[in-house]
C-alpha cells in the first residue's frame, strides 16, 4: 500500500512538472506578443558614445519579448562598440531591461593605432585625432599593460620636478627613449633604463631652468655620465660635478 501511494505521488509530481514545462515553453513561444519589452533603461555617463550607437546596437536584441531576450547577447552587442568598457544587464519584471554602460577612459595613445585605458587595455575608436594631447606610447605588440605601468612610473618621477611626459618609445631592441612635454629627448638605451632615468632627475634642479630649457637631447647611455645636445652645440656633462658618487666617462653603451 505504501509503495502504491508513493508511485501515485511520483506520477502526479511528474505530470505537474511536465505541465509546468509545457506551459513555460508555450509562454516563451508567444514571446514578444504576450510579454513585450516596454522599457529599456540605460544608465551611464557618456562623452564619446552616442545614443544612436547604443540604439543601433540594441535594435535586434530587444524585439524578442521579455522572456526571450538574451542578456548575454545584449551585453555582447554593446561590448562590441569600441568606446564601451563594461556592461551590466538584467531583467526587471514584468516588462523592462536595465542596462548599465561604462565608457572607456583613455589615458594614452598606443602606436598611433588606438588608445589605452587605465588598465592598459587597447581599444581602437575611429576618432583618434581628438586625443592628440594624450601621451604617446610606442612599443612591441602585446606589451601594452607592462609599458603602461612603466609610463606611470615615469610620469610620477617627472611630476616631482614639474616636468611632463609626451612620448615613451621602446624599440625592437628594447631601447628606451622618452620625450618630455618641453620637447627634451631622453635617450635611456637598453641597460637599466629606469635606473638611469631616476639618476638623471635629481640633476634637474641643479642644472637650473635655463639650462634645462636649452637642452634638446640628453643621452644617458653612458655608465657614469651623460651627453647633452643643446640648440647650438653638444656639451659633455660629468657626473662628478653633479653627484659625487659618480665619475666621468666617455664610453657609451
Amino acid at each position: 500500500m505504501k509503495n502504491s501511494g508513493l508511485i501515485k505521488w511520483l506520477l502526479i509530481s511528474a505530470l505537474i512538472v511536465v505541465g509546468v514545462w509545457d506551459g513555460w515553453r508555450e509562454l516563451k513561444a508567444q514571446g514578444a506578443d504576450l510579454l513585450p519589452i516596454r522599457y529599456v533603461r540605460i544608465e551611464g555617463v557618456f562623452q564619446c558614445i552616442t545614443k544612436e550607437e547604443i540604439k543601433q546596437a540594441l535594435r535586434g536584441q530587444v524585439m524578442t519579448g521579455f522572456l526571450n531576450a538574451d542578456m548575454y547577447a545584449i551585453r555582447q552587442a554593446l561590448l562590441d562598440l569600441p568606446w564601451v568598457s563594461q556592461v551590466k544587464v538584467k531583467r526587471v519584471w514584468p516588462d523592462a531591461i536595465e542596462i548599465k554602460v561604462y565608457e572607456q577612459y583613455p589615458i594614452a595613445r598606443w602606436n598611433n593605432i588606438g588608445l589605452l585605458n587605465e588598465q592598459g587595455d587597447l581599444f581602437r575608436p575611429s576618432n583618434l585625432a581628438r586625443f592628440s594631447k594624450l601621451p604617446l606610447l610606442y612599443g612591441p605588440d602585446a606589451q601594452e599593460k607592462r609599458l603602461m605601468d612603466v609610463m606611470k612610473q615615469l610620469q610620477a618621477g617627472l611630476a616631482n620636478y614639474s616636468l611632463g611626459l609626451a612620448e615613451f618609445h621602446v624599440n625592437e631592441r628594447r631601447a628606451w627613449t622618452v620625450v618630455l612635454t618641453n620637447e627634451m629627448v631622453l635617450k635611456l638605451g637598453r641597460r637599466e633604463p629606469l635606473q638611469k632615468f631616476q639618476q638623471f632627475l635629481p640633476t634637474v634642479p641643479v642644472l637650473g631652468k635655463e639650462r634645462i630649457a636649452a637642452m634638446a637631447v640628453v643621452d644617458l647611455r653612458y655608465p657614469n655620465g651623460f651627453a647633452v645636445t643643446q640648440k647650438q652645440r653638444i656639451v659633455q656633462v660629468d657626473w662628478k660635478n653633479i653627484n659625487p658618487q659618480h665619475e666621468s666617462t666617455t664610453n657609451k653603451e
